[in-house]
């Protein structure tokens, strides 16, 4: 007897969206757990707005998203809360750290509020076990994106939404962000979708597009499993 398909964990459904001139338009997606996905495009292409749109915080002109198999702007506000908090995070190329805190309550407040607590081992792996007792004000920028990356990851997400994760990192830097990515996906049959204009990035990730003129293209697979 075989075993039914799992259910995709993020469906974009024929979207389309535009601010002052059209972005892109009949773009569709479905990834599974498990799997990454990279999304490059020229600035101005529309990709990080297509990173929000499938992740809940920009309604689209047309089409529909699906979390989960949910239709995420047809939720109640309670709904798409507790999806938020509870089985998605998100990388915002800005940090978004609460500036009066240390790096580890910045970590704490969104660890607690998904009813998780905090891995030892997820600071050492991003190296800044030494550092997350500091203010966030005393952190160089790309320790600040590392207690950003844990913020994230310590929440447990079913999916994870990266806006050029890496923009503002030196070489080594974005690989060790890269390569916690990746394990976290792994060891947790996670997802996630990535948006970047950096060739090397988008090749950890399985499936790789290309925003352009409109339209979102596969241009070939990464290194990612």
């Amino acid at each position: 007897m075989s075993q039914a398909k799992a259910e995709p964990v993020l469906e974009g459904r024929s979207l389309a969206h535009s601010f002052d001139y059209p972005l892109y338009r009949d773009v569709s997606l479905t990834m599974a757990a498990g799997e990454t996905v990279a999304v490059m495009g020229r600035s101005g292409s529309g990709k990080s707005t297509l990173l929000h749109t499938l992740a809940g915080l920009i309604e689209p002109m047309e089409g529909e998203v699906l979390l989960f198999g949910k239709p995420i702007y047809r939720l109640k506000e309670e709904e798409k809360e507790r999806l938020r908090r509870y089985r998605t995070g998100i990388v915002f190329q800005s940090h978004y750290l609460f500036k009066g805190l240390t790096g580890r309550e910045n970590i704490e407040v969104a660890a607690m509020l998904a009813g998780e607590g905090i891995d030892p081992e997820l600071l050492r792996r991003l190296e800044i076990e030494k550092v997350v007792d500091q203010k966030v004000s005393e952190l160089s920028g790309g320790q600040q994106q590392r207690v950003s990356l844990a913020r994230v990851l310590s929440k447990r997400p079913r999916i994870i939404f990266a806006d050029e994760p890496t923009g503002n990192l030196d070489q080594q830097t974005a690989e060790l962000v890269m390569e916690t990515l990746q394990e976290y996906v792994d060891a947790s049959r996670a997802a996630l979708f990535m948006v970047t204009h950096d060739p090397a990035v988008a090749a950890y990730c399985r499936r790789i597009y290309r925003l352009e003129d409109q339209r979102l293209t596969p241009v070939g697979d990464g290194q990612g499993k």
